[in-house]
């Protein structure tokens, strides 16, 4: 008689871990909202990435609501032979940390851009994607890279 409700209880049993295993894998609403972001941003000519971030860039450290890895999303200017560039995000204005300084106080209207650096034919911005889940400033985004582009030349 006991081996009848032991045989229920381990069929009980492994159809809630199988359940368990199924719900654990749903994707949060959060990444789901990363992934459209980063497919229309690559749809749109960005090439989005996640990299650790630069000492240079005074990107705040790894912490409970920031994770290691900064998005980076960049252009490439196939005909663009850019010196080496960095500047960081002060106020809503960009201070070059490295290079010309002629971008120095150029405004920064998106949301969340931590920093930019411009290198060989790319054009790039450090950026907390949070601050735009609906992907709402990426035309803007992109248009912001290639006037910076067209500044350096």
């Amino acid at each position: 008689m006991h081996s009848e409700y032991t045989v229920y209880w381990v069929v009980g049993l492994i159809i809630l871990f199988l359940l368990g295993s199924i719900f654990g894998l749903r994707v949060s609403p959060r990444e789901k909202a990363l992934g459209l972001l980063r497919d229309n941003a690559r749809k749109m000519g960005l090439h989005p990435r996640l990299i650790p971030a630069p000492e240079w860039s005074n990107i705040p450290p790894a912490s409970e609501t920031r994770a290691s890895m900064v998005a980076y999303y960049s252009i490439l200017v196939p005909e663009g032979k850019f010196p080496l560039l960095r500047a960081v995000n002060q106020e809503g204005r960009l201070f070059v940390v490295k290079g010309d300084p002629k971008l120095n106080g150029e405004p920064i209207t998106l949301k969340g851009i931590y920093a930019i650096d411009m290198q060989a034919n790319c054009v790039g911005i450090y950026w907390d994607e949070s601050a735009d889940f609906a992907g709402e400033q990426l035309e803007n985004m992109k248009n912001f890279l290639h006037s910076l582009a067209r500044q350096a030349h």
